[in-house]
């Protein structure tokens, strides 16, 4: 089994910025964390989780959804089995649990294999 901790969240006041951390632990069927895709998803109260941005297993593809693009910044540290989201210009939509995810595979499939316990993030206005 693989572990996701996220950290990080709090509450800012709109144009702030925060940097969410996802801490990787465990192994499954012989997988190291540098071999997942990772991504960060997020879900509103009401609303259904939904992408915010991924990462290849080696950092050098990323891919973001539209509404944070420009504004948000994943990065990841093999090294350390973490994975960032640096998060700008902070908006009172972004607000929602944020969600740290490994992918079974490519992130371009989309299957997520694991999935941390969410930390909140509130934007006020």
């Amino acid at each position: 089994q693989v572990q996701l901790v996220e950290s990080g969240g709090g509450l800012v006041q709109a144009g702030g910025s925060l940097r969410l951390s996802c801490a990787a632990s465990g192994r499954a069927s012989g997988r190291s964390f540098s071999s997942y895709a990772m991504g960060w998803f997020r879900q509103a109260p009401g609303k259904e989780r939904d992408f915010v941005a991924a990462i290849s297993w080696t950092g050098g593809s990323t891919y973001y959804a539209e509404s944070v693009k420009g504004r948000f910044t994943i990065s990841r540290d093999n090294a350390k089995n973490t994975v960032a989201l640096q998060m700008n210009s902070l908006k009172p939509e972004d607000t929602a649990v944020y969600y740290c995810a490994a992918y079974r595979g490519s992130y371009v499939a989309g299957v997520v294999d694991y999935w941390g316990q969410g930390t909140q993030v509130t934007v006020s206005s």
